[in-house]
C-alpha cells in the first residue's frame, strides 16, 4: 500500500510539478510587487508629507525674517524726545513739482542808481556839507562853489538819494573836470546771471527765480534777458528789493530758474529719504514707532520728490533730520551684534 501510494506521489509530482513550482513563484513575484507598490506608496507618502512640511518651515523661516527685518528697521523714540533733538514729520500729498535749471553770477548796482557828480563851472570849492557814507535825499545841499567866470557863488545838490560813497573835494580846491562826490541808492540790487547757449532757449523773462546770496535767499521773477557783447552768454537780469537785504555790489550768487512744473499724486520731503541696504525710503510713525519704509520714487524738483509706490497717502513720515532715526536703528543693531 505503501509502496503503491508512494509511487502514485512521484508519477502525481512528475507530471504537475513545474505548474506547482511556476504557480508558486507566480504567487511570489505578486506578493512581492504587492509589497514593492505599498513600499513605494508609503515612500511617496511620507516624501509629500516631508516636502510640505518644509515648505511650511520656509515660510515660517520667511515670515520671522520679515519680522525681524520689521523690527531691526524700527526705532522706538517718544513723543518729548523727538521734539527735543528736532524730528519733524508731515503728512504724505500730492504736490507740484517745479523744474529749475542753475545759473551763476553776481551783484552790481543799476546805472540809475549811481551818480558822480561834478561842478556844473569850474571854480574853487567853498566849503563841502557831506563825508563818505551819509545818507542824503534828492536835491539835499552837497557842496558850494565859487565859478571862476562870475565870482559867484553856486550850489551843488544831491541827484539822487542814497548814500555818499566817495569824497575828492575839500575846501579851497579847484574843481576843474574832476569828480567831486559819488551817490550810490542801495535800495534796490540787480542780480547778473550768466545764460549760456545750452539754456537760453528755456530762459525767458518773467520766469520765476531764486537767489542764493550771502546765506540768504529770495525769491523774485527775471526782469530782462540781454546779450552781452563779445560774451558767449546772455545776461538774466533780475532786480532784489536790498532794503532788508543789505547785499553789496560784486558779490557772487547762484541762482535756480523755474523753467517748468507738474502735479504728482504724491510726493515727500526730498531731505527726508534715507537709504538701509540697497533700499531708499522714508521713516513712517505710528504712535511713537517709527518704521523705515521702502518707496519706489519717480521724478523730483529741488523739494520733493514723486512717491509711485510703498506709501499711502496721509501717512506720517519723518520729514526733517530723518537721519537721526536711522543713526538710532544703526546704533541699536551694533549694539545687538556685540
Amino acid at each position: 500500500m505503501k509502496t503503491t501510494l508512494t509511487a502514485t506521489l512521484t508519477v502525481f509530482l512528475l507530471a504537475n510539478g513545474p505548474q506547482i513550482f511556476a504557480s508558486e513563484e507566480h504567487e511570489h513575484k505578486e506578493e512581492h510587487t504587492s509589497h514593492h507598490e505599498k513600499t513605494e506608496h508609503k515612500d511617496q507618502h511620507d516624501h509629500d508629507d516631508g516636502q510640505a512640511h518644509n515648505d511650511e518651515a520656509e515660510r515660517k523661516d520667511q515670515h520671522d525674517h520679515e519680522e525681524d527685518d520689521e523690527k531691526e528697521n524700527s526705532s522706538q523714540i517718544d513723543d518729548d524726545m523727538a521734539q527735543q533733538v528736532g524730528i519733524v514729520t508731515a503728512k504724505a500729498s500730492s504736490k507740484t513739482l517745479h523744474e529749475t535749471v542753475k545759473a551763476y553770477g553776481s551783484l552790481t548796482a543799476g546805472p540809475e542808481q549811481y551818480s558822480q557828480i561834478q561842478a556844473r563851472f569850474d571854480g574853487m570849492v567853498k566849503s563841502v556839507k557831506v563825508n563818505i557814507g551819509d545818507k542824503v535825499n534828492a536835491g539835499d545841499l552837497l557842496a558850494e562853489v565859487e565859478s571862476n567866470e562870475s565870482l559867484k557863488t553856486y550850489r551843488i545838490r544831491a541827484p539822487i538819494s542814497g548814500l555818499i560813497v566817495e569824497r575828492f573835494a575839500n575846501k579851497g580846491e579847484v574843481t576843474q573836470d574832476q569828480v567831486l562826490l559819488s551817490v550810490m541808492n542801495m535800495d534796490s540790487i540787480w542780480a547778473e546771471l550768466r545764460v549760456y547757449p545750452i539754456q537760453q532757449s528755456s530762459i525767458n523773462q518773467g520766469q520765476s527765480v531764486q537767489i542764493y546770496a550771502n546765506k540768504q535767499s529770495m525769491k523774485t521773477t527775471v526782469n530782462h534777458v540781454v546779450p552781452v557783447l563779445d560774451k558767449p552768454y546772455q545776461l538774466a537780469r533780475v532786480r532784489l528789493d536790498n532794503t532788508q537785504l543789505k547785499l553789496s555790489p560784486g558779490l557772487l550768487v547762484e541762482a535756480r530758474i523755474e523753467i517748468g512744473s507738474y502735479p504728482v499724486d504724491l510726493a515727500v520731503s526730498k531731505v527726508a529719504i534715507q537709504t538701509i541696504g540697497d533700499r531708499q525710503g522714508v521713516f513712517v510713525k505710528h504712535d511713537e514707532n517709527y518704521e523705515f519704509t521702502p518707496l519706489i520714487l519717480g521724478k523730483s524738483d529741488d523739494y520733493f520728490v514723486e512717491v509711485i509706490g510703498g506709501l499711502q497717502a496721509n501717512s506720517e513720515y519723518v520729514s526733517e533730520n530723518s537721519y537721526l532715526v536711522k543713526a538710532d536703528i544703526e546704533k541699536s543693531e551694533a549694539e545687538h551684534e556685540h
